[in-house]
């Protein structure tokens, strides 16, 4: 039997495990896609691992649904460091480690959490959109009409197209709501689908939308599809710095599965 615990960011939802003590086997993609699908398993939107690191206070290890270790997730990083303060490894604030290096991160009492994301140099012009990493690979794009437009289509055809190939891409679909205000709908590779938040995702459309010039501040609001994120960056010699992503991460439930 499998300790678990449910953790969610604003929608985006995954499967925690506390593997310190290397109980769980962290090659096995057939079992991390079981414990991720929502009709067999547990289901979410990716399974993270707290470990032990020596540089930190812990370190994430991260696999999309299919199961399949990945890139940084934001929310999932935001929720990592709830679910640590949860086991009691941390207090109030922390650094670990994530595949895209160290992280510094604060949570309130209120369970919000800032998560420090990694500095963004380059941004590159693409077909329709821009192009930048986040600590995972991220297309932005600006759409109207974005409550209806074909999201899964859409951000499908970017996913695998030429112009992204071999390993693909997020897609993330961007409407304005007002000065330093936009709403975001994100096609997650990994996941194959919608998602009701995607963190670097967020954090992308951010600095996108700053380097478009439709940005006159140094803190921005995202509304993604399940909730509201804030981003925070510094623009210093052509580098975005001090980058935080903010917003709640939430305990669903926790439980027992057999593997």
């Amino acid at each position: 039997m499998l300790s678990f615990w449910k953790y969610q960011g604003t929608g985006n939802d995954f499967v925690m495990l506390d593997n310190r003590q290397k109980t769980f086997d962290a090659s096995n993609e057939e079992a991390i896609a079981y414990l991720c699908d929502r009709r067999f398993g547990i289901g979410a939107d990716g399974l993270i691992l707290v470990e032990e690191d020596e540089q930190a206070d812990f370190k994430m290890v991260y696999f999309n649904s299919d199961g399949k270790e990945s890139t940084m997730c934001g929310n999932g990083g935001r929720c990592i460091v709830a679910f640590a303060k949860q086991l009691g490894i941390i207090q109030n604030e922390c650094h670990f480690n994530a595949v895209d290096g160290l992280h510094y991160a604060t949570i309130d009492t209120e369970g919000i959490v800032a998560l420090q994301m990694i500095d963004v140099k380059q941004i590159k012009n693409k077909a329709k959109g821009i192009f930048l990493n986040t600590g995972s690979p991220h297309h932005v794009e600006i759409v109207r009409d974005l409550a209806y437009f074909d999201v899964y289509k859409k951000g499908r055809q970017i996913r695998t197209s030429e112009m992204y190939a071999p390993k693909g891409t997020n897609v993330n679909f961007v409407e304005q709501e007002g000065p330093n205000h936009f709403r975001i709908r994100t096609f997650e590779r990994g996941v194959e689908d919608e998602t009701l938040s995607c963190g670097t995702g967020a954090t992308a459309v951010a600095l996108a939308m700053h380097s478009l010039g439709k940005v006159d501040n140094n803190e921005v609001k995202i509304e993604v599809e399940g909730g509201e994120l804030s981003v925070r960056f510094d623009y210093v010699n052509n580098t975005y710095q001090q980058v935080f992503l903010k917003g709640p991460a939430t305990l669903v439930f926790q439980g027992l599965i057999s593997l």
